[in-house]
């Protein structure tokens, strides 16, 4: 079975090195077209482009690709210098690969434009004019543009759960899967260091909230890292490790449907993990988690992956939003009134949008996944290109193929064109979808070389937890060398070493 799994594995290295050496070549043969029509303007017109997630990235790729430099300005504005892709934070989080191969340098990708680092506090699209606030302590400024695309994405949906804001941690961004990575492991080799069961216990008790994308393959793969990790304690057996799964509905992985989602379930309490499905998360104050179930244990770990919402920054603008506050837009990805007129110069989609989902009935919006957005970002690019030149958009329309989820390292589900598959073939299906979908060639090449070392090494079970307060080390070196303060005992400190001075007891 080992070696049926290896050759898999390996496969997968082969496909995914011959689509990405397929992309490679498109993307160069796009980029040598010189036959593109000059933009429509008396001016250099200018685009800013509102967050560098999956919109912000592909639209200005696009918009680059489409338009020459003296055809328009384009201003990237991010708190962050990358794009984070987000399918492979699970596997990030588990060592599968390296943290930094999963997300894309924004400077690098959007040569040609500009990219600002700073938060977008507030959006006056009626006088074409944005604020934005440095990370340093600098005071916001203000710029100005023609056009506008909002693509400030979501953020983690909290509720007011007793406990929540000072113990969870989120997994939306590459820093929070490093941080659980490491949370992890330590926890195991403090356990491994401690006498106490009930506190070894805790340590060893890790909770995830939310059955969906994000927190089933946030389980599956690091709890697949974290039994892996027990072979490196004497003292830790893999049963010692408690996983649990809080999720308010009736299944897990709704997308996928009931038999897929059922599937799931089985698999993961083959394993051993705890599912609560119709339960909430009450509190968890200081650790101690308490379900509406009437479950109550102790979890030095809880992972919040229950859902997003619209960035609030958008409550700051004059653009019109929809009841679940999310800029309203049509088909085109063009920002429209309550009425469907269209707001002059202004774009939006990914998660922060309504976006009609034409393939489905009326009144549907097309869901928050990394699949509708890379495309919109790519077609939201192209359609400010044409009107730019004075044509009309086009439609956004795109047909889920299908959906794909990972269980862990060989397991996973899938559900292709309304075929399902389930165990190492859906595993193969989702490394393979996302290694092509990954932006950026090196990146791609860059994650491949990281699963083919899998193949013939370990993985690296080490914990960096220290990295979470970089400057512990040297505060506790400089605390070393204070004197004491007077009349705070007579007695004689010790000396480096643990030496004491000659003649004392």
């Amino acid at each position: 079975m080992a070696s049926i799994l290896r050759s898999l594995a390996a496969t997968t290295t082969a496909a995914a090195l011959a689509g990405a050496g397929a992309y490679a070549a498109k993307t160069l043969a796009a980029r040598s077209e010189e036959n593109l029509r000059p933009v429509q303007s008396t001016r250099t017109p200018r685009i800013l482009v509102a967050g560098g997630g999956y919109i912000g990235l592909y639209t200005a790729t696009t918009l680059r690709k489409q338009l020459g430099r003296a055809d328009a300005e384009i201003a990237v504005v991010d708190p962050r210098p990358y794009m984070t892709y987000q399918p492979f934070l699970p596997e990030a989080a588990a060592g599968s690969i390296e943290p930094r191969h999963v997300v894309t340098s924004l400077r690098r990708e959007l040569r040609g434009a500009t990219v600002i680092t700073g938060n977008i506090t507030e959006i006056r699209h009626a006088e074409r004019k944005a604020a934005i606030k440095p990370l340093t302590d600098d005071p916001a400024y203000e710029v100005t543009y023609d056009h506008l695309v909002v693509g400030l994405g979501s953020i983690a949906r909290t509720l007011p759960i007793p406990g929540l804001k000072e113990n969870a941690i989120g997994f939306k961004h590459i820093e929070e899967a490093t941080t659980l990575r490491n949370r992890v492991l330590n926890q195991l080799a403090t356990a491994a260091s401690s006498w106490d069961a009930d506190e070894r216990k805790r340590m060893l008790t890790f909770v995830f909230v939310g059955g969906g994308f994000a927190g089933i393959e946030a389980i599956g793969e690091v709890e697949d890292m974290a039994r892996a990790a027990t072979k490196e304690y004497d003292s830790i057996e893999p049963e010692d490790l408690r996983f649990v799964i809080v999720e308010g509905a009736g299944r897990i992985l709704p997308e996928l449907g009931e038999e897929l989602g059922g599937y799931a379930i089985e698999q993961l309490r083959e394993r051993g993990v705890e599912i609560h499905l119709n339960t909430f998360l009450n509190s968890c104050v200081d650790g101690k988690v308490e379900l509406s179930d009437g479950t109550s244990f102790e979890a030095e770990t809880i992972v919040w992956t229950a859902g997003v919402k619209p960035n609030p920054v958008l409550a700051s603008t004059d653009l019109p939003l929809d009841e679940r506050g999310r800029v309203r837009t049509d088909a085109t990805l063009r920002v429209v009134e309550e009425d469907g007129s269209v707001v002059d110069g202004a774009w939006a989609a990914g998660d922060n949008a309504a976006v009609p989902d034409l393939t489905k009935g009326p009144g549907a919006t097309t869901a928050p996944t990394a699949q509708h957005a890379v495309r919109q970002g790519k077609h939201l690019g192209k359609n400010l290109a044409l009107v730019l030149r004075g044509k009309e958009p086009t439609e956004y329309r795109h047909e889920d193929i299908g959906t794909v989820a990972s269980l862990g390292l060989y397991k996973g589900v899938a559900q292709i064109k309304g075929i399902k598959f389930r165990g190492p073939l859906a595993w193969f299906m989702h490394r393979s979808y996302h290694v092509l979908a990954m932006p950026s060639m090196e990146r791609k090449v860059r994650i491949l070389v990281d699963w083919t070392e899998a193949l013939f090494f370990r993985r690296e079970l080490v914990s960096l937890s220290a990295l979470q307060n970089p400057r512990a080390a040297w505060e506790a070196a400089a605390a070393s060398g204070k004197k004491p303060a007077p009349g705070k005992g007579d007695a004689a400190p010790a000396l480096s070493g643990g030496k004491q001075p000659s003649g004392t007891q």
